[in-house]
């Protein structure tokens, strides 16, 4: 895993090239549908790792709309928990940058509530969302940012880039908001 880190109010922002399901936080993020069923892309990776219980749990709230989130149990995973947070209302569905504003903003404010101290988020809206990479790693890094200035019980966020250029487009988007 290649990376790059900053710290900023006392929480290290971190951006690694890897597998969100692999990580070691006490959170990741799924940037789900609204019927919170798991199908493909980063929920697909999820669960397969995690289990199909992860689902089970997630679609007893659907549904959920965008600019909410909840959180389940993470199954097989390294994690406690599993936070969905609505990038679309139906799978598949391309999205603009608002989606991923307040998908974000949803999954931060759920870190909150539980008082996670890390979390980790993969690239939202990157996948079939439709979102260029710079424009979501843009974005996320902005609610983040608004999120730490706010008041934060997070110490750690990490941004997951399973390809090489969400990882560059994460690295550059951090430079720019957290010099």
């Amino acid at each position: 895993m290649s990376g790059l880190e900053r710290t900023y109010r006392g929480v290290v922002l971190a951006v690694v090239t890897g597998d969100i399901t692999g990580q070691r936080v006490d959170a990741i993020v799924n940037p789900a549908n609204s019927r919170l069923i798991m199908g493909g892309g980063v929920a697909g990776a999820i669960k397969r790792a995690g289990g199909r219980e992860i689902e089970d749990e997630a679609v007893r709230h659907a549904p959920v709309p965008v600019g909410r989130a909840v959180a389940t149990g993470a199954g097989r995973l390294r994690t406690r928990h599993v936070i969905h947070a609505p990038t679309m209302e139906r799978p598949a569905m391309h999205i603009g940058r608002e989606n991923v504003e307040l998908a974000v903003k949803a999954a931060l404010e759920c870190a909150r509530e539980l008082r996670l101290e890390s979390l980790a988020f993969p690239g939202m809206g990157t996948g079939v969302g439709g979102l260029a990479p710079e424009e979501a790693a843009e974005v996320m890094m902005r609610e983040a940012k608004g999120h730490v200035d706010g008041g934060t019980c997070l110490r750690r966020l990490v941004f997951v880039g399973f390809r090489e250029d969400l990882t560059h487009a994460f690295s550059a988007a951090l430079k720019r908001v957290f010099p």
